[in-house]
This record gives structure tokens, sequence and C-alpha cells, in this order.
């Protein structure tokens, strides 16, 4: 629940205290960890070569015995199914998820670089503009992780990298839980989420949804402007009792000179009650550009953005909750604060500074002014000797005194007592908010249903005038009842080209993402194979979509095999897809059972493709005949004929006959064709 206090980090690649037992690990045949980047309260972050993809990364290790406790091994490993879901520029991408012999671990995108927690330390109090540019893509990542129905529940300055070259990316999805699941306590009972930028309703009621992202980002947001967190305190709870009791306070009275409507952005991101904040990241991130814009035109003061971005009712809305029973030790932590002081409400007018929000009070019904009943005047005594006064001037003033009353009484009738409140019935369904609004003595109108993905199916999304204002008896109220979450279904995507198939993800509300290329046997190149998610998932607009997209057929490379094995040459080729059509013959000058040629030569070809090779019988043998006792002429000519060479010698105690005496080789030997055989004369 608190801040990170851990031991400063080695440098990048250096394993801490050189003890680190990770350090130099093979994890899962593929991850050789290389150094310790940062470390946290569940896990550690190393940087690591992926052996297989020859690239680096960074691979994040559950810390040792967390992975005993199943649910929290579940939920570390529910980070990568859901991180690796958020294709977003500006989110970091998770790769892989293992388990080696009890290292749970995730692989992920190595962003080098430094922390916003980093560039807090050396700019703030930074300015509005530089603050607004640092915040945008973090605003950005949140708005695609919300759209996908993801939390993120831990935005600090920690979990938001910046690269060297100016790239922003929010990390840590590890706690994110789908918008539409109850999001609750740990196990341990401490609070997820760091706890200066723990938004209220997760201390009260332990439950969260993208507001309290919006909270955090509004947070953040004070800390880039004014260099300090807005609330302090001795210790976890203390801080966490300010964000449920206090309001983030204007950064202009901590740091001059920033414009009204840049406080009102801050007051709207971080109003106490949630249902004054943006619904989600994506309509702050409209605000954060709409207040851009107005910086980078110069303009000082806007009293229509600020009325827009100011909260109508920033003040705390627990007003169920009473003080007695919080902690009087502040630093126990174990108990939470459930409790909150009871506070009134106060409104702050829509053009009201920001600045002027401590001193707004508690506003008021106008109390009619009191009718007053003219006093009966009062007979004068008749003195003897004087002459009786006129009547008229009295039953003049009685006569004014009743004019006047009635006039007081029909302003008071006009201005004030024909007048109502609009109840709040937002959240209620549209019967009992139609029996709540004509209790109150008011006509409902059912405006055209909308999407939300905050509000139920059937349930109100707001009403016109809202809640609170001031309405004549009898008035209209329009109220906007929810279609539930706006989801469409992916049409089918397979065997359209990628131009055709990105229109249709445009036309059916969703983002195209990326391509990924295969090759395919069987689809022509640049025709979709598939889509990530299937065709036929149901996704919310906006919702990424992958095009899985064929580079055609997988070329084979060939090779060079010619005067190797033939046998090792033909299995290989075979394994690769290729056919091999081999022919032998004799060669006088390559051994036996080694390529003699190959058609093609070199280049590539495809699955199915046919190779030839042409392989070494070695050189052909041929039986030398018996030629003894044969003349010279006749066994010369002989053996001439099947192709040998023939040497003439005498034989010992030669005679001069001229006959055949002996021969080398002996006949009946198989000998290659072209060797040379020798006849001995007698």
């Amino acid at each position: 629940m608190s801040d990170r206090h851990d031991a400063p980090d080695p440098p990048r690649g250096e394993p801490a205290g050189g003890s680190d037992p990770l350090v130099g690990r093979l994890l899962d045949g593929r991850y050789r960890i290389s150094g310790r980047i940062a470390r946290g309260g569940m896990a550690t972050v190393y940087e690591a070569m992926d052996l297989r993809l020859d690239r680096t990364v960074a691979v994040k290790v559950m810390h040792p015995g967390l992975g005993d406790d199943d649910e929290f091994a579940s939920r570390f490993v529910s980070e990568a199914r859901s991180a690796a879901r958020l294709s977003h520029p500006n989110v970091v991408a998770v790769y892989d998820q293992g388990n080696d012999d009890g290292t749970v671990f995730l692989a992920m995108e190595l962003v080098p670089g430094h922390t916003l927690r980093d560039t807090i330390g050396k700019e703030a109090p930074m300015s509005p503009s530089r603050a607004l540019a640092l915040l945008e893509p973090v605003v950005s990542a949140l708005a695609a992780a919300h759209r996908a129905g993801f939390i993120h529940r831990d935005v600090k300055p920690e979990n938001v990298l910046i690269a060297d070259d100016g790239r922003v990316k929010v990390a840590d999805f590890g706690l994110a839980k789908a918008v539409s699941a109850d999001t609750k306590h740990t196990a341990t009972g401490v609070l997820i989420g760091t706890v200066s930028y723990i938004a209220p309703e997760l201390v009260v009621e332990g439950r969260s949804d993208a507001r309290a992202d919006v909270y955090s980002v509004g947070v953040i947001l004070y800390e880039l402007l004014t260099g300090a967190k807005p609330h302090q305190g001795e210790s976890p709870i203390q801080v966490a009792y300010k964000h449920v009791h206090e309001d983030v306070p204007a950064p202009s009275a901590a740091a001059p000179g920033i414009p009204a409507y840049v406080d009102a952005l801050v007051a709207r991101a971080t109003a106490r009650d949630r249902e004054q904040r943006p619904a989600d990241a994506g309509v702050l991130l409209q605000h954060v550009r709409r207040v851009t814009q107005a910086l980078n035109a110069g303009v000082r003061e806007d009293a229509d953005l600020v009325g827009d971005l100011l909260p109508r009712v920033p003040a705390s809305t627990f007003e169920d909750a009473e003080l007695s029973n919080v902690p009087t030790d502040p630093h126990d932590t174990a108990e939470v604060l459930r409790h909150p002081r009871r506070e009134p409400t106060a409104t702050l007018d829509r053009g009201q500074a920001p600045e002027q929000h401590e001193r707004t009070s508690v506003r008021l019904a106008p109390t009619p002014p009191p009718v007053r009943t003219p006093r009966r005047p009062r007979r004068p005594r008749e003195r003897p000797g004087r002459p009786r006064r006129s009547r008229r001037g009295p039953i003049l003033l009685v006569l004014a005194l009743l004019v006047a009353s009635a006039v007081g009484a029909s302003a008071w009738w006009f201005g004030f007592a024909r007048y109502t409140t609009t109840p709040g019935v937002i959240g209620l369904t549209q019967a009992d908010a139609t029996e709540r609004l004509e209790g109150a003595g008011l006509e409902v109108v059912v405006g055209e249903p909308e999407y939300s993905s905050t509000v139920k199916r059937g349930r109100v999304i707001s009403t016109d005038p809202g809640a609170g204002d001031r309405v004549l008896d009898g008035e209209k109220v329009a109220i906007v009842v929810s279609l539930g979450k706006e989801t469409y279904e992916l049409p089918k995507l397979k065997g359209l080209t990628v131009d055709d198939a990105q229109d249709r993800i445009l036309d059916t509300q969703m983002a195209f993402g990326k391509l990924i290329e295969v090759f395919s046997e069987t689809v022509p190149e640049g025709i979709v194979i598939g889509s990530d998610p299937k065709s036929g998932t149901t996704l919310r607009p906006g919702a990424i979509v992958d095009l899985i997209v064929s580079k055609g057929r997988r070329p084979i490379p060939v090779g060079d095999w010619v005067g190797k094995d033939a046998d090792a040459a033909e299995r290989i080729l075979e394994r690769r897809g290729l056919v091999v059509d081999r022919t032998e013959e004799y060669d006088d000058d390559v051994a036996s059972g080694l390529v003699i040629a190959q058609d093609p030569a070199e280049g590539t070809l495809y699955k199915g493709d046919t190779i030839s090779l042409r392989v070494s019988l070695g050189p052909e043998l041929v039986e030398v005949p018996n030629v003894v006792a044969a003349g010279v002429d006749s066994a010369t000519q002989t053996l001439t004929d099947l192709g040998f060479e023939v040497v003439v010698e005498e034989a010992p105690g030669y005679l001069g006959l001229g006959f055949v005496f002996s021969m080398d080789p002996d006949a009946g030997s198989e000998i290659p064709k072209g060797s040379t055989i020798t006849l001995y004369l007698i």
C-alpha cells in the first residue's frame, strides 16, 4: 500500500552485489539473465538475451516463495495475458510467459532509458505544456486499456518508462482486472496501488473502476506541475486518510502562474466523488488535448473551458461513513480507512476559479422573505376640544402594507416556491428513475439510449437537467438509458486483401493494429489468412485487430551439394520438402557415393519442387582377359580394345619366340578402364 523504498538497484546489466543467483542462469532454455534492472514488491526485473530470437529483453521474475500461492501466481500469470492483448505504442509489450522449475517469469520489451520519477526529480516543477506533453501518451495508453476492458490500478511515475529516444510507455499491468469484475483487496488485506496515487473509493470501498486510474493520473499531473505530491503524511495510513477527506489543492497555489483551466483539469481528474471525474481515460484524453490546444494558443483565461472542466460537486460523497472507527494508531496499516468523516457537500459554480474552491461555502436553497402581517392601526384618542383626525392616512398605510405583502408573497412563489431540485437517478433502472422523478413532481422524457462502458444496460446514464439543478414543478426531465457496453462482432476477414480487410475493420468501429506476415503454401501472397482476435469475436469499439497475412510460399534454399555425400544430401533436401531425382553413373574422377552434379545448381525452390542429383559410382571396372601363350601382337590388340594400356617386357630367360609368358595383373582381375597391363614375353 505504501510507496516503494527499495535499495538502489545496480547499473543495468550488473548483478546486485554479485550474489544474485539468477544472474547467468538460462530460463526456459531461452532467456540468458545478464543483470538486474529493478526490484519491486512482487518481482524483480532483469535484462536478458533471448537466444532464440537474438534480441535483448526484460524478464520479470516473481520473488521466490510467492509462486507457492496459487492465487498470487495466477494473478501474476494473468499479467502476460492482459498486457499481451494491449497492442499500443505507449504500452510495454509482453512477449512470453513461463515457469522454469518454479521460477515464474514474464519476458517483456526492454525500454532503455529512465522512469517518469527520474524526470520529476530533475525537472519538476515544470511548465504546463511540458507536463501535458509527458502525460498525454500515458493517458493514451490507459485509454487503450480501458477500451479493451482493463484497468491498471497502479498508475504512478515508477511505472511510466521514458526511452532514450523520447518514447513514453506504461508498464506493469500486473494488477489489471476486467472493468466488469469486482476488484477488491489482495489476500493479505493490503490495498493494491501506491498510496500517494490511490483513489478515495479504493481506500473506503476496496473497489475500483477506470476512474481510479483517472484519479492517479490527476495526482501525477499535480506532481509534474508543482514538484510535490498533493498529500503528505508521516505514514501511509495518514496519506490515505487525506485522499478521502481532503481535495487535491489547485497547482497554482504552489506554482503561481498556472492558468485556471489547468487547475480545473487537475480538479476534475482528482475529484473525490468519482461520478465527477471523466468516465475513463478516453474522456480524460479529450480534456488533456483541449487544455494542450489552449496552452499552445497562448490562452491565459478561458472561462468556458474552466466551466466545462470543473467538477460540479467536488466535495466528498462518502456521507454515510463515520469517523469514530478510524484506527487511533496512525501506523496501523492493517486497518483500512473504511469510515471517513461526514462532510457537507459544497457546490462550485461553473464559472468559479479553482483557487476559490477552498473558500466555497455550502449553498443553501434561498429562504423566501417573510410575509409581514400589517398591524392594525390604533385609533387615536380623541381629546376634548380637538378636531378628529382623518382616517384616510392609516387606511392608505394598511393598503400599502397589504400590497407589499402580496407582492412579496408573489415574488417568493414565482422566484422560489415553484422551484424544486432534480433528484439524482444515475444508475437506477428506467422504471425506478421514472418513479422517483414523477414523485418529485417532474415529467419524464426518455431520450435516445446510448452505449456506456460504466453503466449497466437498462440503467440511467444521465439526466437533463442534471441532479441537483433547480427546475420548475412539472418541468420535463430527459433521461438517457444505457445500452450497455458498445460491442461489435469482428467480421470474416479471411481471403480478403489487406486493404479490404482494413476497411472492414474500420467499418466495424475497430482499429487496425499490425500485420503479422507468415508463409503459406496454399494462400497467395498479400491475402489475409486470419486475424487476432479471430473473426466472430465480440469486441468493443476501438479494439485492436491484427491481421495475419500470407507472404506466399516459403522459399527453400537449394544449397551446393557437388562433391558431398549423396545419401546425406538426399535426406536433407527431402526433409525440406523437395523431391530428389537421383541418377548414378561411373566417373573416373569422383569417388563412389559423392554428387557429381545437381540441377538447379543454386537459388531457391518451393515445397514439392524437384532437384536432380547425379551420383558417382566411381570408375568403371573391366575384367582382365587371359592372353597368356598368345602372340604379342594379338594380346596387345585384345587389351587395347578393352581400354587398357599395354607395356611389353622380356621375361627372364627370354628366347625370342614372341609369345606371352605371363601378365600383370593376372587374368580375371577387375581393374578400372585405362589401367596399365604389363605383358612378359618368352
